[in-house]
């Protein structure tokens, strides 16, 4: 089969993985409401499953890493799939918290694993239009972030989270199906260098990088996963619950808008401002906007929606960041995975944690806490101070 082809069988993946990605990412919090009513979860609990989660999705983002530099695309396309599907069926059927736990890290393990794989994709099937194509994935991605939540509220009217989540995993055995079908790119992940990251650790700047990158992703993880339950918490003058879902719902569908106009239109900004101006002047705006979010949560909710645009360039433009002082570029990008995934790890249960004992207005204020420190590490981060790149 020609290039061309084969590009296109790519396309196909990449797209569907990206929109189921985007979707799975968004709804998490929105899920876990469900399963905390079918389960009997406590706010700690709920906190653990976060972590469970991000725990297997950055064991994912080294490992298949790895070993898709040294397998090939086609195969930990397959794996990926697989295990993810596992991990959905698995939780589907989940009879108590026991079981969805030690799953619920297979979904995130399996997610991770995908993500990495679609990263490859790109570079192995469009080296010439790997902006362009990265940008048309990100696109696809924000509008499973949209869609969703719309899709999953309907769907709660009259059926359980356990056909959605094993929905997806039917769906999944389609992508096995095709790609072990189709002539597949024989793509490679960038390689990462273990000993490379000890200068990178040695380097104040990447320090500081991926403290920010853990406050941010510890924000962003939070804001996802608690904010229906937070949401429900409130009077809302006697809104009812199913109201309140549908508002949930339309809220993180208004941010995921606000997420993607922010990250396409930053995505040119870059050519002209220094990277820091946007870390600091878009985490200035994240905290201010959450905070006047929480000062009118009663009276207008749908503020809240406002911090997807704030959110959207935070981690790919410290990404950025962390790639142009380092001289390994897959070393980088394993470790900012790293710093990431602990990140979000460790805040889903301090999160879990605070709303058992405050509450769960007090255990999602904590989000204002990961900004505010994640703004005040912007002003220590500069390239021109980095030893590693002089």
């Amino acid at each position: 089969m020609s290039t061309k082809g084969k590009s296109i069988h790519a396309l196909v993946i990449l797209m569907f993985t990206q929109f189921i990605s985007g979707g799975v990412t968004n709804t998490k919090g929105i899920v876990l409401d469900q399963v905390e009513k079918d389960l009997g979860l406590d706010m700690s609990q709920f906190g653990l499953v976060v972590f469970i989660f991000q725990l297997g999705f950055t064991l994912a983002s080294v490992l298949i890493g790895y070993y898709t530099d040294k397998k090939g695309l086609r195969i930990m396309t397959v794996i990926g799939s697989i295990v993810m599907g596992i991990g959905f069926l698995g939780t589907g059927f989940a009879p108590n918290i026991t079981f969805f736990l030690g799953f619920y890290m297979i979904v995130g393990f399996g997610l991770g694993s995908l993500g990495v794989a679609s990263n490859a994709i790109i570079p192995s099937a469009y080296p010439d239009k790997q902006n362009r194509m990265f940008n048309l994935a990100m696109g696809v991605y924000g509008l499973g972030m949209v869609v969703f939540p719309q899709f999953l509220n309907f769907l709660f009217q009259f059926a359980s989270w356990r056909y959605f989540y094993i929905g997806i995993a039917a769906s999944l055995i389609a992508v096995i199906i095709y790609v072990t079908s189709t002539n597949f790119p024989d793509g490679r992940a960038e390689k990462i260098d273990i000993k490379a990251f000890i200068p990178m650790l040695k380097d104040a700047q990447f320090v500081f990088l991926m403290v920010f990158l853990m406050l941010e992703v510890s924000a962003e993880v939070s804001f996802m996963n608690f904010f229906p339950s937070y949401l429900k918490g409130l009077d809302l003058g006697g809104m009812s619950t199913a109201d309140k879902e549908a508002m949930v719902a339309g809220i993180l569908s208004l941010f995921s808008v606000f997420f993607m106009i922010g990250r396409l239109g930053v995505a040119y900004l870059t050519n002209w401002i220094n990277e820091r101006i946007i870390l600091i002047v878009f985490s200035i705006g994240s905290v201010v906007m959450i905070g006047i979010s929480f000062l009118f949560a009663n009276s207008f909710p749908w503020l809240f929606a406002g911090a997807g645009f704030f959110f959207s360039t935070l981690f790919p433009t410290g990404t950025a960041f962390g790639t142009s002082i380092s001289k390994a570029g897959g070393s980088a990008l394993g470790l900012i995975y790293i710093a990431a995934g602990i990140g979000g790890g460790i805040a889903g249960y301090i999160v879990g944690i605070a709303s058992e004992m405050f509450g769960k207005t007090g255990g999602f204020s904590v989000v204002l806490i990961f900004l505010a420190l994640m703004t005040l590490t912007t002003f220590f981060m500069d390239t021109n101070k980095s030893n590693q790149a002089k």
